[in-house]
């Protein structure tokens, strides 16, 4: 019984954690993130210095993989292609 009740609470704490995909490419897209940011800031440009911090903050919301990598690669691309 206690076996059984320790391997159900294992399965739902693993289940609620990120997987590994996400975890890498929030790492990756945090990392761009934190360029751009120093960039606007070393600039005095606002707009990577926005973009920079959004890209950082953004996989605390986000749990799947491939909607980080959309949101990531839509706020990347914001910051190449201003216009």
């Amino acid at each position: 019984m206690i076996l059984w009740l320790g391997s159900a609470v294992a399965a739902r704490v693993q289940s609620s954690l990120m997987s590994i995909g996400n975890i890498l490419v929030v790492v990756v897209f945090s990392l761009v993130g934190f360029a751009a940011f120093r960039y606007g800031k070393k600039n005095s440009e606002v707009r990577p210095m926005l973009l920079g911090a959004a890209l950082m903050v953004y996989g605390y919301f986000v749990s799947n993989a491939w909607l980080s990598l959309l949101v990531g690669g839509a706020l990347t691309a914001l910051i190449f292609f201003p216009r």
